[in-house]
């Protein structure tokens, strides 16, 4: 029943919501704000490799 139901949700959610919410707990698994630091410098990093400047001119 448990697979069952984290099916659903997966399936109802937008690929951004899930996005969004895997981000939000990367986050809040920080230790300190230097460790926070850390991990949303890591994540623009991520973004810029996935969604490049050049493209959205």
């Amino acid at each position: 029943m448990y697979l069952l139901s984290r099916l659903f949700l997966f399936l109802t959610k937008s690929p951004d919501q899930r996005d969004r919410e895997r981000d939000d707990a990367y986050l809040a698994e920080a230790t300190d704000i230097y460790d926070l630091e850390y991990r949303m410098k890591k994540m623009d990093r991520r973004g810029s490799k996935r969604h490049p400047s050049w493209l959205a001119q």
